[in-house]
């Protein structure tokens, strides 16, 4: 009998730290708080980037969110507003990297300096969400273009 007690005593502790171990939730989503923000365009001249014509709020731009520090794979995306604006809703506590693409102005993401032919690049910010129903406002992002 005292082996028994023994066991059941080791089998309920187990369980006990397995329960408290799996609620620990990490960034994503299922919970109650949201990372808002906003996507401003710098619209250059040329694709030399020498002359800002005008600067204006990013209109259906795709907006990706990271769950949690580690990933280098977007979990989900949304598009800005005609003011925009972004929003990711439901998100657990935890850190976020929200990024948009951008020309690049260099050339030097692949070898392009120079070059007309230049890629997008991301353009990251990080965010944290530290408590339950919170808004977390982001940095604003910057993406650069030359289109028209």
């Amino acid at each position: 009998m005292k082996n028994f007690k023994s066991i059941f005593f080791l089998v309920l502790t187990v369980l006990m730290v397995a329960g408290i171990t799996s609620c620990k939730k990490d960034a994503g989503e299922g919970g109650t708080s949201t990372i808002t923000g906003k996507v401003t365009v710098y619209n250059y001249n040329d694709n030399a980037f020498t002359y800002l014509e005008d600067t204006f709020p990013a209109r259906d731009q795709d907006v990706f969110i990271i769950y949690g520090a580690e990933s280098t794979t977007f979990d989900n995306d949304v598009k800005t507003s005609y003011d925009g604006t972004y929003e990711f809703k439901y998100l657990q506590k935890g850190k976020y990297r929200i990024f948009a693409y951008s020309e690049d102005s260099t050339g030097r993401a692949n070898g392009t300096a120079g070059s007309i032919f230049r890629p997008d690049v991301p353009v990251f910010v990080d965010v944290e969400i530290t408590s339950k129903n919170q808004t977390v406002v982001g940095p604003e992002i910057f993406i650069l273009t030359t289109k028209q």
